[in-house]
C-alpha cells in the first residue's frame, strides 16, 4: 500500500509538472500576439513611454483609423483577398486533377514524373531565374503572377495522391457502368469524397497566398496590384522616415499615432482574417493531416 501511494503521489506530481509546461508553453506562445493588440489599441503617443504590458494604458481606435485611411490600404487588402480566394480555388482544383492522373496505377511512364517531381521538391532554379521566367511569361505588373506560377505544388500533389488512393475503386466502377467518364468521376464522385485533403491543401495555400509579400515586391511595381502583406512590409520599411509619419498624422488628423503603433495595428489587420478562417477548417485539417497515417 504504501508503494502504491508513493506511485500515486509521483504521478500527481508529473500531472502537474506536464500541465505547468503546457502552460508555460502557451503564454510564451501567446503572449506575443496579446503584446501586439495591448499596444495596437494604445494610444501611440503613450506607448512610447513603455511599460504597457497586460491592457492598454489609453486606449484608443486612432491607430486602426489611421491605417483605414492611409491611402492605397483598401486596394491592397482587396488585391489579398481576391489573390487569395482565386488563387486558392485554382490551385486546389488543378493540383487535385494532376494528382487524380497520377493516382492511376495504369499511368504510363508514372514512376519516372514521380522521381522528376520529388527532385523540384529540393533543388530550385533560384531567383534569377526564376525572375526571367516570370519576365518572358510578362507576369510583370500582372495579377496573374500571383496566381499561374504557384498553380502546381508537388509537394500537395503527393497529399492529394496519397488520399485518392484511399478511395475504394468500388465507387470508380460503379460510376463507368453508369457511363461516367474520367472527368465525370473526378468531378461528381472523387471530389465530393475529398473534402478532408481539399480543405487542408485549400488551408495551406490560403495561408501562403495571404502572407505572401515577396512576389508583390519583386514582381510588382503598380502600387494598385500590391498586396496588404507587401504593403505592410513596406510600412515597417518606411516607418522611420519623416515622409511616412508626416502621411500618417495627415491621413489620421492627430499626432497620438507613432510608426510603431501603426505597424502594430496593420499588423492585426492583415492576421486577423486568416485566424478568423482557421476554426471553419480545423476540422477538415486534421482529418487531412492523418492522411496515410492509419492503414487497414
Amino acid at each position: 500500500m504504501f508503494t502504491l501511494q508513493r506511485r500515486t503521489k509521483g504521478e500527481a506530481l508529473f500531472d502537474l509538472i506536464n500541465t505547468i509546461g503546457m502552460l508555460l508553453i502557451c503564454f510564451i506562445t501567446l503572449y506575443p500576439i496579446w503584446y501586439v493588440l495591448v499596444n495596437a489599441f494604445n494610444n501611440g503617443t503613450d506607448a512610447m513611454r513603455g511599460g504597457i504590458y497586460w491592457w492598454p494604458r489609453m486606449f484608443s481606435f486612432e491607430n486602426f483609423q489611421a491605417v483605414f485611411d492611409s491611402p492605397g490600404i483598401m486596394t491592397a487588402m482587396g488585391v489579398t483577398v481576391a489573390k487569395t480566394a482565386i488563387g486558392t480555388v485554382a490551385h486546389v482544383f488543378f493540383t487535385a486533377m494532376v494528382a487524380y492522373a497520377f493516382s492511376r496505377r495504369g499511368l504510363i511512364g508514372g514512376k519516372v514524373y514521380i522521381l522528376i517531381g520529388t527532385v523540384t521538391l529540393f533543388f530550385g532554379g533560384g531567383l534569377i531565374p526564376t525572375f526571367l521566367w516570370i519576365r518572358d511569361l510578362q507576369l510583370l505588373d500582372n495579377f496573374l503572377v500571383y496566381i499561374i506560377p504557384v498553380l502546381f505544388s508537388f509537394f500537395d500533389l503527393i497529399i492529394f495522391m496519397t488520399f485518392f488512393r484511399e478511395i475504394p475503386e468500388g465507387l470508380e466502377e460503379a460510376a463507368r457502368m453508369d457511363g461516367a467518364n474520367d472527368w465525370s468521376i473526378f468531378l461528381r464522385v472523387v471530389l465530393p469524397v475529398s473534402m478532408p485533403v481539399l480543405a487542408t491543401i485549400a488551408l495551406f495555400h490560403g495561408v501562403f497566398q495571404w502572407n505572401d509579400y515577396f512576389t508583390g515586391m519583386i514582381y510588382i511595381n503598380n502600387m494598385d496590384l500590391q498586396p496588404i502583406q507587401t504593403y505592410l512590409y513596406r510600412v515597417v520599411a518606411q516607418s522611420s522616415s519623416s515622409q511616412m509619419m508626416s502621411a500618417v498624422q495627415g491621413s489620421a488628423g492627430t499626432k497620438t499615432v507613432t510608426s510603431q503603433s501603426i505597424k502594430l495595428a496593420t499588423m492585426v489587420v492583415t492576421t486577423l482574417p486568416i485566424v478568423f478562417v482557421y476554426p471553419f477548417l480545423q476540422k477538415y485539417f486534421v482529418k487531412g493531416m492523418m492522411i496515410g497515417s492509419i492503414k487497414g
